[in-house]
């Protein structure tokens, strides 16, 4: 843990008390805090008092006392409409931060030279912080990976000169971090997402930028509008911007050439490493991620070695285009967590024989968006809710059966595989869906799957067991 010492002897009030809430609050009282907590759920409250966090309704609390107020990032700031503790905060004068501005101002009190890497954007952020971090601990680093991923980021070691950081931060904790100020801050892309939070797709590119703004360097992902303007705009501001691409050629930055990652200076090209034969690192998409992580590792003093050895080593994420195992030419892929059709594209771009598991609760817009890759699909396994709707939009286009459930079409797609001569051939779930008609969430489904497919004879299990 690391304790608030910022706020040492000071009233601090705070809301939202699920898991990174208590983790905050007990971090609070560790610096020496006086914390009063709320939650609009009495459960919560309940639990926080349980492990001796002070609680009370922060409706009848005298504000002026408060030096902050700690907002989880899951409770609105703004939109659609700020959440009654915001309004009291804001009334009262009393600044409002988040979980990520207490790690920052304990890293410039305690250890402002700890290298610190912050990953944001709309897509990739899991796989890029775990991709640097496991990079950093596979060269020896001491490394810490939290945030919006894993471990809360209060609960991770104290800040101290040689150990590296490696945070994910959504919108929501950026929005909540004045003062962020990363070694190395990635912003990968940005797709409109969350704007029913953030209120118009300007306002939620505005907070990302400010991630890599406060950053030593920015390294900006470049493939889209958005993010090729921030870049911009930082560099006229006088930052050091490195600019990545997955596809374009750049005269200074990082680029995919295929599955060669390439630095450009000044026009010169020279590959800095590579992805060929890395199965967890798939796709543009995985280019991308890589790219950001290479530019990060080198900045905080990585040698072009350690990073290749950290790449190749890489086991990729639960869920996300993960490899489960392999039986002959059949690799057996989860990517439960693809809940719609956008999420599903990446996977689909990536293998060019696909039994496709697919189906679950239909997102709006089902999978049309995907009929370009339809030629890159044997045949398609539907599942759930969603399987008349598929078979529809499927048509004559792509051979398939309506599996029903995951067990069965695992089956029947691992059968139909082995007898493809074509080459390799990926029993792929990528489902386009969500899971709650059949499973609890995507991580179940996508253990279901992970189960059924090692059930197969003969089927070698990859990366062990999660």
């Amino acid at each position: 843990m690391i304790p608030a010492a910022a706020f040492a002897g000071k009233r601090v009030s705070l809301f939202g008390l699920g898991g990174s809430g208590i983790a905050t609050a007990r971090a609070l009282i560790e610096g020496g805090a006086d914390v009063l907590a709320w939650d609009d759920n009495p459960d919560s409250v309940a639990k926080a008092g349980a492990v001796g966090i002070a609680t009370g309704d922060l409706r009848g609390a005298d504000w002026a006392k408060f030096s902050a107020f700690v907002l989880s990032p899951g409770v609105p700031l703004t939109h659609p409409k700020p959440h009654w503790s915001v309004e009291l905060a804001r009334g009262s004068g009393v600044e409002i931060i988040g979980d990520i501005e207490l790690f920052c101002r304990e890293r410039t009190l305690l250890s402002p030279a700890a290298p610190f890497i912050a990953i944001t954007g709309t897509n990739g952020k899991s796989t890029t912080t775990a991709l640097t971090a496991h990079i950093l601990k596979s060269a020896g680093r001491d490394t810490q990976m939290g945030g919006n991923i894993g471990r809360a980021v209060m609960t991770l070691d104290p800040p101290e000169p040689a150990r590296h950081y490696v945070v994910e931060c959504s919108s929501y904790q950026i929005d909540l971090a004045p003062s962020i100020n990363p070694t190395a801050g990635i912003l990968l892309n940005l797709t409109p997402d969350h704007l029913d939070r953030h209120g118009t797709m300007q306002r939620y590119a505005a907070i990302k930028e400010r991630l890599v703004a406060g950053s030593e360097v920015a390294i900006v992902g470049i493939d889209d509008s958005w993010c090729a303007q921030i870049a911009d705009r930082l560099e006229r501001a006088g930052r050091h911007v490195i600019r990545i691409s997955k596809r374009l050629p750049l005269t200074d930055g990082y680029f995919a050439s295929g599955t060669d990652l390439m630095e450009a200076v000044h026009g010169r090209f020279s590959r800095v490493a590579f992805l060929e034969g890395v199965g967890s690192l798939r796709g543009q998409h995985n280019a991308q991620n890589a790219l950001a992580a290479v530019a990060a590792c080198l900045k905080v003093g990585l040698e072009l070695g350690e990073i290749q050895s950290g790449l190749e080593s890489f086991p990729g994420l639960a869920h996300r285009m993960e490899q489960v195992g392999r039986k002959g030419h059949v690799l057996f892929i989860n990517d439960s967590k693809a809940t719609n059709a956008d999420a599903a594209a990446p996977a689909l771009s990536s293998f060019n024989r696909i039994y496709w598991i697919a189906g679950g609760l239909a997102k709006e817009g089902g999978i049309e968006p995907l009929r370009g890759f339809f030629p890159r699909v044997a045949k398609a396994y539907l599942i759930g809710e969603a399987a008349p709707a598929f078979s529809a939009t499927l048509g004559e286009a792509v051979p398939y059966e309506i599996s029903g459930t995951l067990a069965a079409a695992v089956e029947h797609a691992a059968r139909d595989a082995a007898g493809d001569d074509g080459g390799e051939a990926v029993v792929l779930l990528s489902p386009a869906c969500a899971s709650f008609d059949q499973f609890k969430n995507f991580e179940v489904r996508g253990e279901a799957f992970r189960q059924a497919a090692n059930a197969v004879d003969g089927v070698k299990p990859i990366g062990g067991t999660r």
